[in-house]
């Protein structure tokens, strides 16, 4: 083709200067006529003979020959099919430096620059693509779910379709291997570590306070709605440099990218009311959503184990706008929330409950982009602000803390090629905590600090082949406060042993600023960051439906805080020489094939963990580690009665206490936690359903600790009292309507 154009050119030329050649040569009209012809078809025959022979073979990296394979010089027509030996042979009228292009499925194209003169029987080599379905995939450390994870344990109805997760997140996770259920507290702990040691991230960008405000003893819930979220990627250990500040895990929720149509919601529960709108347009979108929470109807019906004053009350609401550009997609989140309760508390100590409120206000911002520029480039940039105040009653005493948090972030990502990929960036967190106390009687106290951290990392995913992949990344961070600076190598690989197994490895140091119930004293004492090495050994298998994974780890506490006081104060002895380590084994099964319309995963952890920490006076167990831990959630669906019913029994080994009556120190275990609870959809019409829920049905007495009296009797025994849950079982009934043009779609994915 290129040869054409060329002689067209060179006719052209021809043609305009037929008076240079009658000057010049002296000729005729006629005479310079058939002197072109003649010129021209020399010019043609020239080009024609000009013709070069490429020749070869094409094999894999084994080299077997690779049969229809296409081979052809780029911006050209001329090239060949590869036969059954993988032979090629063509012939082209390019000249000079040319690029060779090799194609074929599932194999990745090679585009190579040779000489057409010289390029025969070469043999050119293709790999397999990174891009086929069964390429090896890095698994350790994390938990997928959602439709666009390569290998899913989960998928999204899944999290919040768990009999006993009333719609919470957090509790659905609760079900998965390497977390402790911590009924009396509500917030997630992973393999050892204390719930501060979890970080979550939405679109990539930190919340600073991703649960409701509570009191002692009373758990808590996590702030988000299911609903808003397309994917969630649990690590429990081992994550990513891009992540910082979490000794233990991170939990990444990602949100949709677009509803699929407009529609609203309306939710009428047993404990309150929920109303949601979406709208989509051709470029953007808009959802908003509102609830009020108040357990007090409901409280007033079902006994509780709680001497209530004002039970839980909240009003919440969410906003979440996106809009498509070209290259990318801005996510505009916010979202309040106001909530208060009031109790009167026993107290080992004290012959009189103690009432204890607390009336929390939260703001939460989040915003990002994520697009595409230059040539294969992506960013994802975005920033996060989270505002909290807690006004806390301790009977005439009082309590106000406000936190300011903001995180900013800017990651590029570039692929290579299919077997280089190269991310790099940077992110900036400030938080600014204040806290007054105002006691009935004596002296005001006022606590709180500044911090600022600020971090570089990088990280590359290289693929060596379908079966070998490795990510080795680096994460330098500085923080300001602590005037120090930490540097935190990452590395995870993978080998695929088979078509539906492989095995991953992986390796990492961490850190993290101490609590902020240390840290608000930083102005009387120097911290240092707390540290933690994983190291992890996982086996994976999925397979239509069914996926089963093995998971064995080891977590190296260094800096940890300790206290030699009875309790955290301003003029406790604070030092960072603690130590511990928590090592353990995590088993999954799923299996959606075996049992039609059946669903269900079983999920078992052992961990050995012990810690000298806090005001520990040795290494020991923490009193929120169970040794054993199992459980089953079942999901049926019923055609016939549009119905889906689901059951999940959790259970777990006895936690340690301590008790004073005892001379070694936590050698007290509960008696074992069971908690069997049940739930069923019942769909009325496509778009309305009918929801009830029941936890612990079977009305297990399940105790979680003991408080212990600070000082004994006249006997010299140290009375105790059980810490249990407020109440035995929680019952739940809704109404879920969804009204949306197609008439199809509904709240199941929310239940």
């Amino acid at each position: 083709m290129q040869q054409l154009i060329l002689l067209i050119q060179q006719f052209s030329f021809i043609k305009f200067q037929e008076s240079w050649f009658a000057i010049t040569f002296g000729l005729s009209k006629s005479n310079q006529m058939k002197s072109l012809f003649t010129f021209t078809i020399l010019l043609f025959a020239s080009a024609v003979f000009a013709q070069s022979t490429l020749s070869g073979k094409t094999v894999d990296k084994k080299g077997k020959p690779i049969a229809g394979a296409n081979i052809y010089i780029d911006g050209t027509y001329d090239g060949a099919t590869t036969d059954e030996n993988g032979q090629f042979l063509f012939t082209t009228t390019a000249i000079g430096q040319q690029t060779l292009v090799a194609s074929f499925l599932v194999y990745e194209t090679t585009r190579t620059v040779v000489n057409v003169t010289d390029f025969k029987n070469q043999t050119i080599v293709l790999r397999e693509s990174s891009n086929t379905l069964d390429a090896v995939v890095i698994s350790a450390g994390t938990m997928e779910t959602g439709d666009k994870a390569r290998v899913a344990v989960l998928k999204p109805l899944d999290i919040v379709t768990t009999a006993g997760s009333a719609g919470n997140i957090i509790a659905a996770l609760q079900t998965l291997p390497g977390t402790q259920s911590v009924g009396e507290d509500g917030r997630l702990f992973v393999r050892g570590g204390e719930a501060n040691e979890t970080q979550t991230f939405v679109d990539g960008i930190r919340v600073a306070q991703p649960y409701n405000a509570t009191i002692g003893n009373v758990p808590t819930r996590g702030r988000f709605s299911p609903f808003l979220f397309s994917g969630i990627a649990f690590s429990t250990g081992g994550y990513s440099a891009e992540y910082g500040e979490a000794l233990s895990s991170v939990l990444l929720l990602n949100t949709e990218d677009n509803p699929d149509q407009n529609k609203t919601e309306i939710s009428l529960m047993t404990v309150g009311l929920g109303l949601g709108n979406t709208q989509k347009w051709n470029k953007s979108s808009l959802s908003i959503n509102a609830s009020y929470i108040n357990l007090a109807p409901y409280q007033a019906v079902i006994p509780q184990n709680v001497d209530w004053n004002k039970p839980f009350q909240s009003l919440s609401g969410e906003s979440v706008y996106r809009y498509n550009f070209n290259n990318g997609i801005l996510k505009v989140y916010a979202a309040f929330d106001s909530s208060k309760l009031d109790i009167n508390q026993d107290n080992i100590n004290t012959p009189n409950k103690i009432r204890v409120g607390i009336n929390n206000d939260n703001f939460y911002f989040n915003t990002s982009y994520n697009g595409r520029f230059g040539t294969g480039w992506q960013v994802v940039t975005g920033l996060s602000y989270g505002y909290s105040k807690n006004q806390i009653g301790l009977d005439l005493d009082n309590v106000v803390n406000y936190e300011n948090a903001a995180h900013l972030k800017l990651k590029l990502k570039k692929n290579f090629s299919n077997y280089f990929k190269l991310s790099f960036g940077t992110d900036y967190f400030i938080t600014k905590f204040d806290e007054n106390f105002k006691p009935n009687s004596g002296t005001a106290a006022n606590t709180g600090y500044n911090s600022a951290i600020g971090a570089v990392f990088t990280e590359a995913d290289i693929l060596f082949s379908k079966k070998v992949a490795a990510k080795v990344g680096l994460r330098a961070s500085y923080n300001n406060l602590l005037d120090e600076t930490a540097i935190a190598p990452r590395i995870s690989m993978a080998y695929k042993v088979s078509k539906n197994s492989q095995f991953s490895l992986a390796y990492g140091d961490f850190s993290q600023s101490p609590s902020v119930d240390y840290i608000k004293y930083s102005k009387w004492h120097q911290f240092e960051s707390e540290r933690a090495s994983h190291y992890i050994l996982n086996f994976q298998y999925s397979k239509d439906s069914q996926t089963f994974r093995a998971e064995t780890y080891c977590k190296a506490y260094a800096n940890l805080v300790t206290y030699d006081t009875p309790s955290i104060a301003f003029n406790s002895v604070f030092t960072n020489n603690g130590s511990g380590y928590a090592k353990g084994l995590d088993l999954f099964w799923r299996d959606g094939k075996s049992i039609k319309n059946l669903e269900y995963w079983l999920s078992y952890s052992y961990i050995d963990t012990k810690r000298e920490y806090r005001n520990f006076p040795t290494a020991a167990t923490p009193s929120f580690v169970a040794d054993h831990s199992l459980s089953l959630v079942t999901k049926y669906f019923i055609t016939d009665w549009r119905s889906q019913i689901g059951f999940t029994n959790s259970f777990s080994s006895g936690r340690p206490y301590n008790n004073p009556n005892e001379t070694q120190f936590m050698n007290g275990k509960t008696k074992g936690y069971n908690n069997l609870s049940f739930n069923w959809a019942y769909l009325i019409s496509q778009q309305k359903i009918l929801y009830f829920s029941v936890s612990n049905i079977l009305g297990t007495q399940n105790v979680f600790g003991y408080d212990y009296a600070r000082n004994p009797d006249s006997n010299g025994f140290y009375n105790r009292k059980e810490i249990i849950p407020t109440a035995y079982r929680f019952f739940f009934v809704g109404f879920f309507w969804t009204i949306s043009k197609d008439k199809k779609d509904n709240q199941l994915k929310n239940l």
